[in-house]
């Protein structure tokens, strides 16, 4: 790898991570040594870029950085298109549009001898079966989940059985066959699952929770990783 192909990748594990990254990790997923990570350091903190960090403890970016967007690698098309593919055939209508048009916007992007890695990929997913109907428009949910506010359902259980119930939002899962909203509920005061077919209805309320989108995702994660012993990303 050329050097200064290097200091880029340095910049973008660093910039993908929310911890600080030590010249071990860095070196192993480069394939060079600590010692010509270290030298790239320096070399980066020479050219003004806000490293901070030291040698054993790991390095960070500051959050204020700023970078124009760096030519993507073959690799990365790939991994765009794959993800987009997959929410093409399993999103709710409005994000599987916008996948196709990002496929499309990448194509007119990328110099023309990167284009067959898009229109003659060599990567694809399995056709969706199609979700069940969503009880809930999914658009509206995913801009109540970034403004951090309420939404009041009438949930109908696996048993026919209806409650209504306050929930704060946290992430909605899309799957094979249907879709899943991650809540706080206020009825159980606690996390739960709502498969979005079983809202009878839903109101969007314009009271805040109160927490921050990113600390209830927090929360809610800890929730799965001590109920589920699953680690999310």
């Amino acid at each position: 790898m050329r050097r200064a192909d290097r200091l880029f990748q340095i910049i973008q594990i660093l910039r993908r991570s929310h911890r600080p990254v030590t010249a071990d990790a860095m070196a192993q997923e480069l394939e060079t040594s600590k010692r010509t990570i270290y030298r790239d350091i320096a070399d980066l903190l020479g050219q003004r870029v806000p490293l901070r960090g030291e040698a054993g403890i790991g390095y960070v970016l500051d959050g204020a950085f700023d970078m124009p967007p760096l030519m993507l690698t073959p690799d990365e098309i790939e991994a765009a298109v794959l993800g987009a593919q997959w929410v093409a055939g399993r999103g709710d209508p409005v994000l599987a549009s916008a996948a196709r048009d990002l496929i499309a916007k990448i194509a007119t992007a990328v110099p023309e001898k990167l284009r067959p890695f898009i229109l003659e990929p060599a990567i694809g997913t399995s056709p969706g079966r199609g979700a069940a109907a969503d009880g809930v428009d999914i658009t509206k949910v995913r801009a109540w989940i970034h403004a951090g506010r309420k939404i009041a359902i009438t949930y109908r259980d696996e048993r026919g059985e209806t409650t209504r119930r306050v929930i704060w939002p946290v992430i909605v899962g899309y799957f094979d066959t249907m879709r899943m909203l991650a809540a706080w509920c206020e009825l159980r005061q606690d996390f739960r699952s709502f498969r979005t077919e079983r809202m009878v209805a839903a109101e969007f309320l314009d009271e805040r929770h109160g927490s921050r989108p990113g600390e209830l995702r927090k929360r809610w994660k800890r929730h799965i990783q001590e109920t589920r012993g699953v680690t999310l990303p």
